[in-house]
């Protein structure tokens, strides 16, 4: 296919003096950060539902950006969006792309016309990837929760039937995944909740839920998958009590039901919100529980009470970001996949890449402050020296498991007051230091 954005070169970086729109002025992927390149700290990736399909359709109005990419023909239109998407990739320097089945191709009535259909656009992305070598598959998901046939759910449907048919459009998707190589395949709770209990068999529905997650990891490892399977925790939209509420509670049910040790956690920064966490909240409790794997990039509106998607420019929140990023030991078969989508009234071609060179950008600029954030050494020296108590006396022996209820008792009475033992939490000193180190890169 012919180059679609004439108009757009590749994208440069030019430095944080260039006023030129169409140009990085934070992200150099040849820059070293923290041990690697930008590059291979950040994993940028395309996500295929809101580059290549999002439109500007909200619940009051019909889309506003043309994204039929000048195909009437299903089929001819879904191989357009492989050609388009390289031709952005190519352009923005990203390397990596998610996709839900469905994106790649749309239903053709059968299952099996379905399948026949999307093995096509497989095998055309495959043969892309195959000559553009450094394009690479993060992770693939089955959109089990926009058909009508999922208005009660996929894994957790009242109907059999349904989660026979969501299995069987998993299994196929998780096929596609290991055949273009992805390191990384999406549990994304959809519909996996409900609005009333008074029709629900709560445990029924979260048993069945863990059934399909454990067929799936058998049936990947089985034909060769050795990359990590995520859940993406979601605190609601569409059903107003989802299963994977945040987190702690998708922690909770991967070790309840034995899957911990093949899945780690896709945390959303819009999803955060939406769980009324920080964006460093969720990543934190996925870190301190070994469980953190990789992130959708984007950034939600705390005025509203849903999923906006934006384009991530909060600089602040970005730096808390890659700081957990980076003291995780950065990312291994995850990465960063903009699940970010241009606002409605932005509905041109260009504003396709001033959104990702805004979001490049603000994460590379997160990664910097991040890494210097470290390097300076303050913030982990306060933490060190708030917690030094459990390092020597009572507090060691807590730790080492020596002090027994008795002993404890025993050490209270004879200290009496322990007030003194507290210093200040230095919050507001803390949030000073980070400003000083954000302005002074």
């Amino acid at each position: 296919m012919s180059e679609f954005f004439k108009n757009i070169g590749k994208i440069a970086y030019e430095g944080k003096g260039s006023d030129n729109p169409m140009a990085f002025k934070y992200y150099n992927p040849d820059e070293v950060v923290g041990g690697k390149t930008m590059k291979e700290q950040l994993k940028f990736a395309l996500a295929w539902w809101h580059a290549m399909g999002g439109d500007g359709t909200d619940m009051f109005g019909c889309g506003t950006t043309d994204k039929s990419w000048g195909q009437c023909d299903p089929m001819a239109r879904a191989r357009a969006k492989v050609d388009i998407a390289f031709e952005i990739m190519d352009k923005l320097s990203i390397d990596y792309f998610c996709w839900h089945d469905r994106d790649l191709s749309p239903e053709f009535g059968s299952l099996a016309e379905t399948n026949a259909k999307f093995d096509e656009i497989v095998a055309y992305l495959e043969q892309k990837m195959k000559e553009n070598p450094s394009k690479k598959l993060l992770w693939g998901t089955a959109k089990c929760f926009d058909h009508p046939r999922y208005m009660h759910g996929a894994g957790t449907s009242p109907s059999a039937d349904v989660f026979a048919y969501a299995a069987a459009q998993i299994k196929k998707a998780l096929e596609a995944t290991v055949r273009l190589g992805g390191q990384g395949y999406v549990f994304w709770g959809g519909r996996e909740g409900y609005e009333t209990l008074l029709n629900t068999d709560m445990g029924l529905e979260l048993d069945n839920m863990a059934r399909l997650m454990r067929m799936a990891v058998d049936y990947g490892r089985s034909i060769g998958f050795t990359g990590d399977f995520y859940v993406e925790p979601k605190p609601k939209e569409p059903t107003k009590h989802q299963y994977d509420f945040d987190s702690a509670t998708v922690i909770g049910f991967l070790n309840k039901y034995g899957l911990a040790n093949d899945f780690k956690l896709n945390i959303e920064a819009n999803h955060a919100t939406l769980a009324q966490h920080t964006f460093q909240h969720e990543l934190r409790v996925a870190r301190v529980n070994n469980m953190f794997g990789s992130i959708d990039a984007n950034q939600g509106d705390t005025l509203l009470g849903w999923d906006t998607d934006q384009f991530p420019t909060n600089v602040y929140e970005a730096a808390l970001c890659m700081y957990e990023v980076l003291k995780a030991g950065g990312f291994t078969n995850g990465g960063l996949n903009f699940d970010a989508k241009t606002r409605r009234g932005s509905y041109t071609m260009d504003d396709i890449f001033h959104s990702f060179i805004a979001g490049m950008d603000t994460f590379a600029l997160g990664l910097r402050i991040a890494d210097k954030m470290i390097t300076d050494g303050r913030m982990d020296k306060f933490v060190a020296d708030r917690y030094a108590s459990w390092n020597t006396g009572i507090g060691a022996d807590i730790i080492s498991g020596k002090a027994t209820l008795a002993d404890l008792e025993a050490y209270a009475l004879a200290k009496g007051e322990v007030t003194d033992s507290l210093t200040s939490g230095g919050q507001e000193k803390l949030e000073s230091i980070m400003n000083n180190i954000m302005f002074n890169l």
